[in-house]
């Protein structure tokens, strides 16, 4: 079950980006007790999301494009999250 994170992870992306996929994947049961974990289960994430919008951005500003529509959650709320951006297959 989606934590409160995860789901506001979830609905900033579909905001930001209208996703053709989205998966915001969580990740911090395999991290218990390792730094970064603050106990919360809402510590460590993936997010795997393709979109039109990336279709020209390169990795690095697909991945700075994320980050920006999480505003304070990377780095501040979430210890770490894994980015795979895409643009939809032609």
């Amino acid at each position: 079950m989606a934590g409160p994170v995860q789901k506001e992870m979830e609905r900033l992306l579909q905001d930001a980006f209208s996703p053709t996929r989205l998966e915001v994947i969580n990740d911090s049961a395999s991290h218990a007790g390792h730094s970064g974990d603050d106990g919360s289960g809402e510590s460590h994430f993936t997010v795997v999301i393709e979109a039109a919008a990336f279709a020209d951005m390169n990795r690095i500003e697909r991945q700075r494009a994320v980050n920006q529509a999480l505003g304070d959650i990377p780095g501040q709320r979430v210890h770490a999250l894994a980015i795979k951006a895409s643009e939809p297959a032609a």
